[in-house]
């Protein structure tokens, strides 16, 4: 087994996607062999399987928020309301304000 520690940052990366690409390739060649077995079993009772592949789900992105308040010292700064209460927020909170009245 090579000696990892003897070797570049470059040297270690390439090891490290050949590893990924090799590990990839087996578990791609046992879910094969998995499949093949499942239709055997299957055509050996008079049963016939379908397999269908796991589609990418696509990845749905939220809406965009709009902004609900502003602080008063730089209006630049806006807070949606939700998440967490940003310092500006909360010092005004904290020194006696009521959120309803920097609401945009």
């Amino acid at each position: 087994m090579t000696e990892y520690n003897t070797l570049s940052e470059k040297e270690l990366q390439t090891v490290i996607d050949q590893a990924k690409k090799a590990l990839k390739e087996k578990q791609n060649i046992k879910r094969n062999e998995v499949i093949a077995q499942i239709k055997s079993l299957a055509t050996s009772i008079g049963v016939t399987v379908v397999i269908k592949e796991d589609e990418k789900k696509s990845v749905k992105k939220g809406k965009k928020v709009a902004a609900k308040y502003y602080n008063p010292a730089d209006e630049s700064q806006k807070w949606t309301g939700r998440g967490v209460t940003p310092k500006w927020m909360r010092a005004l909170v904290e020194a006696g304000h009521d959120k309803s009245e920097f609401l945009i």
